[in-house]
């Protein structure tokens, strides 16, 4: 149930970017870190390269493209070896999504304690306390 941010920015507009953003992201979670796309939201937002910076410089000037991926998944869950592959494989796919990167773009995993992560109105532990009780 993890739910995704992306906040990008490209000097090249694309017709259905985001939809090819949001969809790639939550695969890259499936894949990598094996959640369930039917639990997963995926919020995309784009940003002016003019006003996004990088080295002092905007991206617009660079002619580069940047984003910064968030994504809240339950702490533990994953390795840091699965960690590391999402960060890569997202690194990799932005790039082919939105042209050339600028090296100051970001993918954040942030895990977040079960009883104070949920989503229906129930935290992750409460989830895996009732399984369990079946």
């Amino acid at each position: 149930m993890p739910m995704i941010q992306i906040r990008f920015a490209t000097p090249s507009g694309v017709p259905g970017l985001e939809a090819a953003i949001a969809q790639r992201a939550a695969q890259l979670a499936q894949d990598r870190l094996g959640k369930d796309p039917s639990v997963t939201a995926v919020l995309v937002e784009p940003a002016d390269p003019a006003h996004w910076f990088c080295a002092g410089k905007s991206l617009a000037e660079q002619g580069l493209a940047a984003f910064w991926l968030d994504i809240r998944v339950t702490e533990g869950t994953n390795t840091k070896d699965e960690k590391a592959a999402f960060i890569a494989a997202s690194f990799a796919a932005m790039g082919e999504l939105l042209g050339p990167l600028h090296m100051e773009s970001y993918v954040h995993v942030v895990e977040a304690r079960g009883d104070a992560y949920g989503y229906g109105g129930l935290t992750q532990e409460r989830r895996y306390i009732a399984a369990r009780l079946g």
